[in-house]
């Protein structure tokens, strides 16, 4: 569960941020402040597009996409037709922001892609993880009481998922508050998922996890 465990951190431009947290939600609620932080220190390559908004200027950005103030929008990503860009959004480099898919106070590290009809938020996704098309972040609780990680408080009243790098989600899933999935993990589509996915594992049909076998 701890940030060392899921991230490798040279994937991101909040490395020295995330590296100051022993767990990836205690990170949360401070991602709009080092958004304004990091984007005050970017270089020529990025424009500032709107106030407190920049993007690469290698990225391309759909003409019907919102990007919502702070941002950061990294080099060769694509934020495609629809995409509402709510706001405290870090997104890395070659990252793919897809068509109807909302974004709201997240870290998504280099190469990940959200590409069809996702919701993102209050969530951290790790280098190279994918989000199938219609597979969302489920971040309050029904009963609206603060959200625990395998017993731990987080003090949350909104915590998403966080998904370790190289993790591969199934179509129309969801991952229910405060769900945390180990790197190189698979989730079968169709699922509902909470609590900890260990590394190198596959959750599937009727919440059954096993071991991934490396070929």
């Amino acid at each position: 569960m701890k940030i060392n465990e899921l991230y490798d951190l040279t994937h991101t431009l909040a490395a020295d941020y995330l590296a100051g947290f022993e767990y990836p939600w205690e990170a949360l609620k401070g991602i709009k402040d080092m958004i304004i932080a990091l984007g005050a220190q970017l270089g020529d390559d990025y424009s500032e597009v709107a106030p407190q908004v920049w993007v690469h200027k290698t990225a391309a950005v759909a003409p019907t996409a919102f990007l919502g103030a702070p941002c950061i929008i990294g080099a060769n990503t694509e934020v495609r037709h629809c995409a509402f860009v709510r706001g405290s959004a870090l997104v890395g480099e070659n990252c793919v922001v897809g068509n109807s898919v909302e974004l709201k106070n997240v870290i998504l590290f280099d190469n990940v892609q959200t590409p069809h009809y996702n919701y993102v938020g209050d969530s951290i996704l790790g280098y190279k993880s994918h989000m199938g098309a219609g597979s969302i972040t489920s971040n309050v609780k029904s009963d609206k009481t603060l959200v625990k990680v395998a017993g731990v408080e987080t003090g949350l009243k909104k915590m998403g998922a966080m998904l370790g790098d190289y993790v591969e989600v199934g179509c129309n899933s969801v991952l229910n508050p405060g769900t945390v999935i180990g790197r190189n993990s698979n989730i079968y589509p169709l699922s509902c998922v909470r609590g900890v996915v260990p590394a190198r594992s596959i959750w599937k049909t009727g919440g059954v996890v096993v071991e991934k076998i490396e070929k």
